[in-house]
């Protein structure tokens, strides 16, 4: 059989239906529509009598007859007919063919498509970057409204949209990339006509960094700190105003923005960062307290050549980027975490989840000690304690499922 003897689609058990209960090819339509149906788990047990009538003609009874059952109707929790696996297993195959051969293009696209899906802009950024593409961030001199694709020597980089930026909504974005280019950041606020919030925000996603401060300044860019600073004085600059009038733009002396900083600044006005991941600033205290990469456990995309054996004990940690409780899972919940070199994946059983819920449903990192199960390839850690990591910036919010 093309699912190897394993029920998969609903085509399937309704075919079970009509050979093990006699079912007619409407009452094995019935249940398919149950089966699909928001409401499937009451309609499958109206057809539960139907059901069993049928097995008992057939001689299926006692607990073959109910094994049977318990398998429809917990199928009826996550069966898809077949015409949808074909469909889903298109558009992995035709994702996965661009991620090869395109990976840059389907970065931007996935970036303009948000909000969508299952992973944040951070974890699409991050994972983009561990496969060699490079990122660019957002330049009011170089970006268009979106996400542009860039020839570069060693190939094709990924620089962010305007839109990106937090306040910069796809109108006013395309109105700055249209204007370009921009003799100073002043010229920029009086023909864009961005607020205040909105200039401040361009500043701290390092947006402004291309331009100076004034028309006719001296080459060279400004800091993030000193464009921030100059922006509150600029913003609000209407196209009648004359260039160079304005006063308060000279910053004093300020300090150098740390990587920490510059992190941090890039998660707030623009959920991403492109240069280090979040992660990679506190590895040399997780190394030190004997917390292993993602890479190390054999479970990221640099995975170490010997990572740890299955059934040993791990210490582990990253931000969390899912919590997923399937209905189909017996109460256990499955988190991921993520790291600079890739993703770890969790699993909670019920009694450590309730142990550490408060912890473990509310904290933007953990810690998670337990033992490590390998299966086919895929690498599982299954938590015996979660504690809370204190991060120095705010990541981008989990997405969690119930």
């Amino acid at each position: 059989a093309k699912t190897l003897g394993v029920p998969l689609f609903q085509e399937q058990l309704m075919q079970v239906a009509i050979d093990v209960a006699g079912f007619s090819a409407t009452e094995a339509d019935q249940l398919r529509q149950a089966m699909g149906s928001k409401r499937s788990a009451q309609r499958m047990e109206s057809l539960r009598v139907r059901l069993y009538a049928g097995m008992a003609d057939k001689g299926v009874t006692g607990e073959v007859a109910d094994a049977i059952y318990d398998q429809l109707a917990a199928f009826a929790s996550f069966g898809f007919p077949e015409s949808h696996a074909v469909s889903f297993a298109y558009l992995v195959y035709a994702s996965a063919w661009f991620k090869l051969h395109y990976p840059a293009a389907l970065l931007a696209a996935l970036l303009d498509a948000q909000p969508m899906g299952f992973w944040s802009p951070q974890s699409l950024v991050a994972d983009a970057r561990r496969h060699g593409v490079v990122v660019l961030g957002p330049d009011v001199e170089a970006s268009d409204a979106g996400a542009r694709l860039v020839e570069q020597e060693l190939g094709t980089a990924v620089r962010l949209g305007l839109s990106y930026v937090r306040g910069i909504g796809p109108d006013l974005a395309a109105r700055i990339a249209a204007g370009q280019p921009y003799a100073s950041l002043d010229d920029l606020a009086r023909r864009s006509g961005v607020s205040r919030p909105q200039l401040e925000a361009l500043a701290t996603a390092g947006a402004c960094a291309s331009l100076p401060l004034l028309d006719g300044a001296a080459p060279g860019s400004p800091r993030r700190r000193e464009a921030l600073w100059a922006a509150g004085a600029l913003a609000g600059g209407v196209p009648g105003r004359l260039p160079g009038i304005v006063v308060g733009t000279d910053a004093p002396a300020l300090a150098e923005m740390t990587p920490v900083d510059v992190t941090a600044a890039d998660l707030w006005a623009t959920g991403v960062t492109t240069a280090d991941h979040p992660f990679a600033h506190m590895r040399p205290e997780l190394d030190a307290h004997g917390v292993l990469s993602a890479a190390a456990l054999g479970s990221g995309p640099d995975a170490a050549t010997a990572p740890a054996a299955s059934t040993s004990k791990v210490v582990v940690a990253g931000i969390v980027t899912h919590r997923q409780r399937p209905s189909t899972a017996g109460g256990a919940v499955f988190v991921n975490l993520e790291d600079e070199t890739g993703v770890v994946n969790v699993v909670c059983s019920v009694g450590c989840w309730a142990r550490y819920q408060t912890v473990a449903s509310s904290s933007p990192a953990l810690v998670v000690r337990g033992r490590v199960e390998r299966s086919r390839g895929a690498v599982t850690v299954v938590a015996e304690r979660i504690d809370a990591l204190e991060l120095p910036f705010s990541p981008s919010r989990s997405r969690d499922f119930r």
